[in-house]
């Protein structure tokens, strides 16, 4: 007669006075798995950033992504921020809006581009890597991620952006007012019409917040976790 695995491992536990730490082991032996390996480990963790990094995108680069989540709207620059009431008050508040929704939509047109970018970036974790990040910070694969592909994100965001931003007239709308502005005269405070920097830098921000985001979900639900791997890898450190 043969008795469910569940009951030797009773029976043992009971004899032999097994730490609960033996009988774990026991029943992974028993169901087909033994400890993560770091290659499982390694894996498991390159599934959830690519998870969170294709939400995260997917959000942004969604209609209204960015404009209509306050947590990563991109405002207007600094220093039109600071003469915004004087702009509008010169008849240019349309044109100000505008700006502000152009882009925004220039960050979402571009955000479509990023996934692949930050992939294969993912893809470039070593094992080592891993296991650091698997027993870091809630966001410790983020900031890692983010540490470690900033500069070249930005790089190969930058042209991106500039072609979305032209695409939806961005540029021009944002150039007219800050030339506008410029040309009052005797104004001391003018506004810088380069929009290329400054809205490529925020958009990753606003990327990179929201893959954190991700990454704390999975982290704390186990609901998150999306395949197998990932589900053996994140319950080991629950």
């Amino acid at each position: 007669m043969r008795y469910p695995v569940l009951f030797f491992v009773f029976v043992l536990s009971v004899l032999t006075a097994c730490s609960s730490a033996d009988i774990n082991k026991i029943l992974q032996a028993a169901g087909g798995q033994g400890p993560l390996t770091q290659t499982e480990v390694s894996q498991g963790l390159k599934e959830a950033l690519i998870q969170g990094i294709s939400k995260g995108a997917d959000q942004a680069s969604a209609t209204d992504g960015f404009f209509k989540n306050e947590l990563i709207k991109i405002l207007l620059p600094e220093d039109a921020r600071r003469v915004e009431n004087t702009l509008r008050q010169m008849g240019l508040g349309a044109e100000v809006d505008r700006a502000l929704l152009t882009i925004n939509r220039g960050a979402e047109k571009a955000a479509m581009e990023a996934k692949p970018i930050f992939i294969s970036a993912i893809r470039q974790l070593t094992i080592q890597d891993a296991f650091n990040i698997l027993k870091g910070e809630p966001d410790a694969a983020t900031q890692f991620l983010r540490r470690t592909t900033e500069s070249q994100l930005i790089s190969l965001f930058q042209p991106r952006i500039q072609e979305s931003l032209d695409e939806v007239g961005a540029t021009r709308y944002y150039g007219d007012i800050a030339n506008a502005y410029n040309a009052i005269p005797l104004t001391n405070r003018k506004i810088d019409p380069d929009l290329n920097a400054y809205v490529t830098q925020r958009a990753i921000d606003g990327l990179f917040l929201l893959v954190a985001q991700e990454e704390k979900n999975i982290r704390e639900n186990p609901m998150e976790r999306t395949t197998a791997l990932m589900k053996r890898v994140f319950a080991a450190q629950d």
